[in-house]
């Protein structure tokens, strides 16, 4: 564990990211983001490393509580009925979505170069 946590503050330097800066994010959603980041980047190791850099971009740029809110959004806008159609026709909640996608942006031009 200890030898992971020296290996991380280098690695995310070397990847545009001051891990003093860096947000909290839960495991478990660096975990998802990974898992979700893989399926769609291939199974590799090399997938794995840019995948692990692309979070910790995010999670510098965007706190965990409006990554958490444009998640919900998104996967509330993929339903269907009312409450989809509710979260779909909120224009409000499209500035969410941008902040997201804003982050996402900047992680893919650091780590998948």
């Amino acid at each position: 564990m200890v030898a992971a946590l020296a290996l991380s503050g280098p690695a995310l330097a070397q990847n545009g990211v001051d891990p003093g800066t860096l947000n909290d994010f839960p495991t478990a959603a660096r975990a998802d983001y990974v898992f979700g980041c893989m399926a769609a980047n291939g199974q590799t190791r090399d997938a794995l490393m840019r995948c692990s850099c692309s979070v910790d971009v995010v999670a510098s740029i965007l706190p965990y509580d409006k990554y958490e809110q444009a998640e919900t959004i998104l996967m509330m806008r993929q339903g269907v009925g009312q409450a989809a159609s509710t979260f779909r026709s909120n224009t409000a909640m499209d500035e969410t979505i941008a902040d997201l996608r804003r982050a996402q942006a900047e992680a893919e031009m650091r780590c998948f170069p």
